[in-house]
C-alpha cells in the first residue's frame, strides 16, 4: 500500500517526477533554439557593421538599386506554383 501511494499519489509521485522531466527537456531544447537563434543573429549583426554588409541586405531583400540601374527579379517556376496554392 505504501509503495501505491508514494508512485501515485504522493506529492513526490512518479508521475509528477515523469511530467517535470518532460517539462524539463522541453526548456533544453527551447534553450538550444534560442542559442542557434542568438548566433544567426549575432552573425547578421556582423555582417550589418560594414558598408558592404547593409548594401548587400538593402539589394537583396528590399531589392534598392544604385542609380542607373535595372533590377530583375527571376522567380522559378516552383515558385509560382506556391504562390498559386496560396491564392
Amino acid at each position: 500500500m505504501f509503495a501505491v501511494w508514494m508512485l501515485f499519489f504522493d506529492s513526490n509521485s512518479l508521475l509528477i517526477h515523469q511530467e517535470l522531466n518532460e517539462d524539463v527537456s522541453d526548456l533544453e531544447n527551447e534553450k538550444d533554439y534560442y542559442r542557434n537563434e542568438i548566433k544567426k543573429d549575432n552573425k547578421a549583426l556582423k555582417e550589418l557593421s560594414t558598408e558592404d554588409g547593409i548594401e548587400k541586405m538593402a539589394r537583396e531583400k528590399y531589392y534598392m538599386k544604385r542609380e542607373n540601374e535595372d533590377i530583375y527579379i527571376i522567380e522559378y517556376e516552383d515558385s509560382l506554383k506556391i504562390k498559386e496554392k496560396n491564392e
